[in-house]
């Protein structure tokens, strides 16, 4: 049986070389007897793998027990896997045959096994390497002849470096090391997976076929997927029972896509380049820089003045001059240099015996309307030569009032 067959048969969809190629050794190492850890994240499809392993294997007739490590608490664990005696422990009121012994002769599915507790890490190691294990409460050895497949979504590794799992158990449930490759890491393969549960969904609540448009398949491909196949999964089915429209854009997809915290984030696109900075950065590097000018400037003119103009003080400051005429381009302005060595400082007339800064005083401006209104009224006159009516119709005003403005204003 060949990739192509095994996927078939299984339902697998996809055609990424790492799902192919896991595929591929796990049909290899099916026919033999050894151990086989498969990791993978949680929702990528490990059980399947185990499925397969043991369909094609000589221990296909046999029993299959696939049994969640992580969901049997720590007091009762050794009990499920092993047995027990009849008064062993509280609560023991007959004897129980174990995973193990019922499943002699079949396979056995450890699943999140790195969640075993370190003494029944003892136990499983021991029917590894002799296929003999004693019940609780027991004295009297007993012999299986099981296949163990393990599976894990944490890294065996660190947890033996940790010192949370045997480093002999994890050599011997390593014996075929099979890793089951996220759903981001087959991108070519999202697009099918969804369409096929979308295909299956709508077929079973019998609501009309959805279509995803192109950016609604850029979507897909560009999230992160966390909980991997079984996320999507979920998601097709909720679009399948619950989205009115069916031609699906990006816009309609994101209602379902699961919004950015954590680790269930959307992918962003990542810089490589530590230099590269974001928008906010690069707004602050500018007015950082600007402000940085303007301290320059300000010093610049403050020790020109000072200085009265003197040329000594362009010439020290000449590195900052330098720095000012590259920022700054004022094009079609011919006044303006375009090589600041032609700088040129006007010196002021040494003959005034006053100070240069008292001489320039600002002239405020009149902001009163009687002011204003009586400069109008002047001006308007002055126009018309004296003639108040053509004055009047200037102003926009009758002759009588403005001749009533004039005794106002004493003009």
């Amino acid at each position: 049986m060949d990739v192509q067959d095994i996927k078939n048969r299984f339902g697998i969809i996809g055609s990424s070389p790492l799902l192919n190629r896991a595929i591929d050794i796990a049909r290899q190492v099916a026919p033999t007897d050894i151990s086989v850890l498969i990791t993978g994240e949680s929702g990528s499809g490990k059980e399947v793998f185990s499925h397969i392993i043991h369909s094609l294997s000589a221990r296909k007739h046999g029993p299959f027990i696939a049994v969640n490590c992580g969901a049997i608490p720590e007091g009762t664990i050794d009990s499920e896997l092993f047995g027990h005696e009849k008064g062993s422990f509280t609560g023991a009121h007959d004897a129980r045959k174990g995973y193990f012994e019922v499943v002699d002769g079949g396979t056995i599915f450890l699943d999140e096994v790195a969640e075993l507790p370190i003494g029944t890490q003892a136990r499983l190691l021991r029917v590894l390497e002799t296929g003999e294990y004693i019940r609780v409460g027991s004295s009297k050895v007993q012999k299986t002849n099981v296949r163990v497949i393990a599976a894990t979504n944490k890294d065996v590794f660190d947890a033996v470096s940790a010192g949370k799992f045997r480093e002999d158990l994890y050599y011997r449930l390593n014996t075929v090391p099979l890793k089951i490759p996220a759903l981001r890491e087959r991108k070519e393969d999202i697009n099918l997976l969804f369409r096929k549960f979308v295909a299956d969904f709508t077929d079973k609540y019998r609501s009309p076929t959805v279509v995803l448009d192109q950016s609604a398949q850029q979507i897909l491909m560009h999230y992160n997927w966390p909980g991997n196949v079984r996320q999507l999964k979920n998601i097709a089915e909720q679009i399948a029972v619950l989205e009115k429209e069916r031609n699906l854009t990006a816009e309609h997809l994101q209602n379902y896509i699961p919004k950015e915290a954590g680790n269930t984030l959307p992918m962003r696109i990542q810089s490589q380049n530590k230099d590269d900075f974001s928008e906010r950065d690069i707004l602050y590097k500018v007015l950082f820089d600007m402000k940085k000018d303007m301290t320059d400037l300000k010093k610049l003119v403050a020790e020109i003045i000072q200085n009265g103009g003197n040329t000594s003080s362009i010439q020290s400051n000449q590195n900052v001059i330098n720095q000012l005429y590259r920022d700054i381009e004022i094009p079609g302005d011919s006044n303006i240099p375009s090589d600041p060595h032609q700088l040129v400082i006007h010196q002021p007339n040494t003959d005034k015996s006053y100070d240069m800064m008292d001489e320039a005083e600002e002239v405020e401006e009149s902001l009163s309307l009687v002011d204003k209104e009586s400069d109008l009224i002047k001006k308007a006159l002055k126009k018309h030569k004296g003639k108040r009516k053509l004055a009047a119709q200037e102003l926009g005003i009758s002759e009588r009032t403005l001749y009533r403005k004039i005794k106002e204003l004493e003009l």
